[in-house]
């Protein structure tokens, strides 16, 4: 049992030991006080929840740093993680002690966060920082998670969020626009549905063209501008088989005769057989050819040069007249807001799938999920085909505009 004793400078200071049973001690102002935080002491050691009551004093950066070093997840997600971490939690909490961060501060940071960044970002800083103090917890150095019912604004899906791009628009708009080489990618995202990382890393033994089928069995991923293959996709039901349409056979055909490669080394690779790198491929490819399809803002010709016609993300229109529709393109593309994503072609390929009839079964096994609501909660939302609906509804027997007999016998 702990006692209490008085300093000569008229404070009380509390002796307790610890479960390990070294002598402790803190002092208070009175001895009040000092004889609560001794009851309060014996009985989380009664209960087995004792915390040192100096632990808080271990900065937040430095138990952070602890407890990234134990991570074991994919380096996609670490990569993402640490940015966050480095970017928005450990300027704000890195040099602050563990017991002196509480619920309203954190509240306060994160409404602070939220005006200047997106609600997802925000929840990652959030539940990192949630993690570490959980950590904390855990290990004795607080007592308890103050970040626990912190509220962060909902992620509120926006029009822009997922463009759907029709079939005749992919196959007669856009892949003319791709230069020949980068082609036959998109077509494949296109025409299979495959994430860029499963696209990427399609090698010869996974395609046979002859049986009109692709395998996916690896993916590449890209950390800070370096790619390198996984031997393994997403998750075990994205380990699967997809059929090719007939078209899509023809441009991977003519790819590989153009541009052929070895066995180990991806179909669609670059210049020096690497995996393409997913920023580059956007900035340098993706968004010139939408401009040149006519998905992506507009360039115009002038007597004399081409006009850049772009809005940005404020939705005000802006122009500028350029030399040569190169310059207007990539223009455009640098700076127009929004746009068809590599990704949207995923999006696109369920909706067609749903569309047209395809039990939801069925496009689960092709898109590679784990369970059929991921399929009709994030793929199909821009499914728009009334007519199926209709048809569904109406009598096929029944001409339109015929009265229903039985309505004229009801009794008035």
């Amino acid at each position: 049992m702990g006692f209490v004793d008085r300093t000569p400078e008229g404070r009380y200071r509390a002796y307790f030991r610890d479960p390990a049973g070294k002598q402790r001690s803190k002092t208070f102002r009175t001895k009040r006080d000092a004889s609560a935080f001794l009851a309060e002491i014996e009985t989380t050691k009664t209960r087995g929840t004792y915390v040192s009551p100096h632990a808080g004093r271990l900065a937040f950066g430095e138990h952070a740093r602890r407890w990234m070093a134990t991570w074991n997840t994919e380096i996609t997600t670490a990569a993402r993680d640490r940015s966050v971490m480095e970017t928005h939690v450990l300027p704000r909490w890195g040099d602050v002690p563990l017991a002196k961060i509480d619920h309203i501060g954190l509240q306060e940071w994160v409404t602070q966060l939220g005006a200047r960044r997106k609600p997802a970002t925000v929840q990652v800083a959030l539940r990192l920082t949630s993690a570490v103090l959980r950590s904390a917890v855990r290990n004795r150095v607080i007592a308890f998670n103050p970040a626990e019912d912190v509220r962060v604004q909902r992620v509120r899906r926006q029009d822009t969020d997922e463009r759907i791009i029709s079939r005749a628009d992919l196959r007669t708009r856009l892949l003319p626009a791709v230069p020949e080489r980068y082609r036959g990618v998109v077509a494949t995202a296109g025409g299979a549905g495959l994430r860029w990382g499963e696209a990427i890393g399609l090698r010869a033994d996974a395609v046979d063209l002859d049986a009109g089928r692709l395998s996916v069995i690896r993916t590449v991923v890209e950390v800070a501008g370096h790619t390198s293959f996984k031997p393994f996709p997403k998750s075990a039901a994205g380990r699967r088989t997809v059929p090719m349409p007939s078209w899509l056979i023809p441009v991977i055909r003519e790819h590989r005769r153009l541009w052929p490669t070895q066995s180990e080394e991806p179909i669609f690779a670059n210049e020096v057989g690497a995996p393409l790198r997913r920023t580059l491929f956007r900035s340098r490819i993706w968004r010139p050819s939408l401009v040149r399809a006519g998905l992506l803002g507009a360039v115009v010709q002038l007597d004399g040069g081409f006009e850049a016609q772009w809005t940005d993300d404020d939705g005000v229109k802006h122009t500028e007249r350029l030399r040569t529709e190169v310059q207007a393109v990539q223009h455009v593309a640098r700076n127009q807001a929004g746009g068809l994503r590599f990704h949207d072609l995923r999006h696109s390929y369920a909706t067609w799938l749903v569309d047209d009839g395809v039990p939801p079964n069925m496009v689960q096994r092709v898109m590679g999920h784990e369970r059929s609501s991921t399929t009709l909660d994030l793929y199909t939302r821009r499914t728009d085909n009334s007519d199926r609906i209709l048809d569904a509804l109406n009598d096929p027997d029944d001409e339109p505009g015929e009265e229903d007999p039985e309505h004229d016998l009801a009794p008035e």
